[in-house]
């Protein structure tokens, strides 16, 4: 309000300035003359005043219409001018709205349509390292492959997208099995961008792939120092690199060097299994009993393992069931509850002959978690017992169907491996693999499978291929009949499980 009142009072006041001033130089005497040539000008001061406004503007007018005159020839030359900088927001403009085009295309998966989006951007850009990207992804989505390697290729002449280009290369070779190559370019990525999370896990699965352990171990370190990786995990996954940088110096022939890497993979990481029984074997070979004795018990409380059980026999092999039994506490003292630990000194027990003590050991594990390990041991604690052969088939058709217990699964894929690896055999995965009871599957048994232990227990008369054994022979000879049936099975069952 206050400033619109002020500027209606501005106004007023400079009209009547205006006025006042005209009526000024109306009253005054005088004026101003002009003469050309022979002709004059007399000129009142007012007149004079009008005229100087006049020719004030001519001459503003001169100077515009000049600079338009030396514009235009500035942009015939091909000089930058505000008429060529108009143009080039213009074509910008357009650039950029084919850009975003492209890029809502890609994303709606409209291949072809991003390409050719991306070739009116380069049009109007002339921006390869945007453009060209976009192509690149436009053909790999239209099954293009020659032409977004072609593009790739574009890419690495530019130091600003060569990892793009490096990177592009290196998906194409993986998509295509060649990894050799690939791994070649990922190292170079890897170079070019070191804290690149995807580049680093690329290049440490072909790493591993490949069997370059150290190389693997060096890539696994980059993780840790970008942060990229937990400290702990570091440690078990270098840990798990150790271990296999072992064995391959082992098959090298290498047996010094190979047992240095296997107790610094237990050292990095006491809980992995296999580097503990390895670690165990070194100092076993080196008559270090006690550090291997050391080794295995604190691998055992972590994770109880059958491999575990059977390195630590192997320092003393030659001792008595009763003496092992002894020496076993060390072991079987800790996770004294675990399905494991009651199923190791169950054969410890049956080895001495002390039944009363294996069955006690075993306890309900073949009805709460049976196995075909659990329900092995109940059958050879009956047959040490007296029991009538019925009732030891029985379990032992039980046995053949039942599961089979922990296993080495993949985490990512469930699939079985016989021995622990490094690598997935299935998904190829890195440090997947975990002591776990493998996903049950359908077998070729399925629908009968459940009346074998009725069959088998209530058959009189039976094959010579499946009688059991001479009763006196122990034991023994009913272990020896699962292993058989057990075999049988697994050969009609679940191919993608080892036996």
């Amino acid at each position: 309000m206050l400033w619109s009142l002020f500027k209606i009072i501005l106004f007023v006041t400079a009209i009547a300035l205006l006025t006042l001033g005209a009526g000024f130089l109306m009253e005054t005497e005088g004026g101003i003359r002009i003469a050309v040539g022979s002709t004059e000008f007399n000129l009142e001061p007012l007149q004079a005043v009008i005229a100087a406004v006049l020719l004030v503007v001519a001459i503003w007018l001169a100077i515009i219409v000049l600079g338009l005159i030396v514009a235009f020839i500035r942009f015939v030359n091909g000089d930058e001018t505000a008429i060529s900088r108009y143009f080039d927001r213009s074509r910008e403009r357009k650039g950029y709205e084919a850009l975003a085009e492209g890029m809502i295309a890609l994303a709606s998966g409209e291949g072809s349509t991003a390409m050719s989006k991306a070739s009116r951007a380069e049009k109007y850009l002339h921006r390869p390292e945007l453009t060209n990207l976009l192509t690149a992804q436009a053909a790999e989505m239209t099954g293009d492959k020659r032409k977004a390697d072609e593009v790739y290729r574009r890419l690495l002449k530019d130091q600003r997208t060569q990892f793009v280009g490096v990177r592009g290369i290196m998906k194409q070779k993986l998509a295509e099995g060649d990894t050799e190559t690939a791994m070649k370019l990922a190292q170079k990525a890897f170079a070019l961008k070191p804290r690149h999370t995807e580049t680093q896990d690329v290049l440490l699965g072909l790493q591993a792939q490949h069997n370059d352990w150290s190389g693997a171990r060096k890539t696994l370190g980059a993780k840790l120092k970008y942060g990229d990786l937990p400290r702990d995990v570091h440690k078990r996954r270098d840990a798990v690199l150790a271990l296999s940088e072992a064995k391959g110096v082992l098959n090298e022939g290498n047996d010094i060097k190979a047992r240095e890497a296997a107790i610094e993979a237990n050292r990095l990481s006491p809980d992995l299994v296999p580097a503990a029984v390895m670690a165990a074997r070194t100092y076993i070979e080196n008559g270090k009993p006690r550090y291997a004795t050391r080794v295995l018990v604190k691998a055992w409380t972590a994770q109880p393992h059958p491999d575990i059980a059977t390195a630590f026999a192997e320092i003393v092999p030659d001792e008595t069931p009763a003496d092992r039994l002894i020496r076993f506490r060390a072991l079987t003292k800790h996770r004294d509850g675990d399905p494991e630990t009651r199923m190791l000194l169950t054969e410890l027990n049956i080895a001495a002959e002390d039944y009363a003590e294996a069955r006690k050991a075993l306890g309900d594990l073949p009805d709460v978690l049976p196995s075909q390990r659990a329900l092995t041991l109940l059958a050879a604690i009956e047959r040490g017992q007296g029991a009538d052969d019925q009732t030891v088939r029985a379990l032992l058709a039980r046995a053949v169907t039942a599961p089979r217990g922990p296993q080495w699964v993949c985490e990512n894929c469930n699939h079985v491996h016989a021995a622990w690896t490094p690598i997935c055999d299935g998904c190829q995965g890195f440090d997947t693999l975990a002591w776990t009871s493998a996903p049950e599957t359908d077998h070729a048994m399925q629908g009968g499978a459940e009346m074998l232990p009725m069959i088998v227990g209530a058959a009189e008369d039976v094959d010579d291929t499946t009688e059991l054994l001479d009763p006196d022979d122990g034991a023994e000879n009913v272990v020896l009949e699962a292993e058989v049936l057990d075999d049988e099975t697994a050969s009609e069952g679940d191919t993608s499980k080892p036996s």
